[in-house]
């Protein structure tokens, strides 16, 4: 697993959510104990904030309908598990980067209320221009290390 430094990440979650307040949010349970808010669904991106009680799990689903995701805690102690990988620790301040398709749950491991910051891109190519997950990987991979961590899964 490559880890690399993405503090831009959480300039971006900050950046999205402000026009949030102008959109309806919607609120759901993802399943027991995993409170799923929606605070932007747009034909480009969607971002959700997820509040998991203490022991409550998500249990392992994948996202078809997207490009990718990053999957970013900002509080509480979670445990995520990819693919076929362990479960991992999951700090807050990190960041995880799936690609459409990906297996993944999670489950929150502490004492306390965590919450997590989906971030999800429907769509990666623009008129007259193309994007690709190859050319966010390496924008994202030349970004110094500083204190986050992005953990890749292609």
């Amino acid at each position: 697993m490559r880890r690399i430094a993405i503090p831009v990440v959480v300039a971006a979650v900050v950046m999205i959510g402000r026009p949030a307040s102008a959109q309806t949010q919607t609120t759901a349970e993802a399943d027991p104990g995993v409170r799923l808010t929606r605070l932007i669904d747009r034909a480009e991106v969607r971002v959700s904030r997820l509040e998991i009680e203490p022991g409550a799990v998500r249990r392992v689903h994948a996202h078809n309908d997207v490009e990718y995701h990053l999957w970013i805690p900002i509080e509480g102690s979670l445990q995520i598990t990819i693919g076929a990988d362990t479960p991992t620790a999951a700090a807050p301040g990190q960041a995880f980067f799936l690609k459409r398709g990906t297996s993944h749950g999670f489950k929150n491991v502490g004492a306390t209320k965590a919450a997590v910051f989906e971030i999800f891109i429907k769509q990666t190519t623009t008129a007259g221009g193309p994007a690709s997950i190859d050319v966010l990987a390496s924008a994202l991979a030349a970004i110094p290390q500083t204190s986050g961590n992005l953990q890749m899964h292609r």
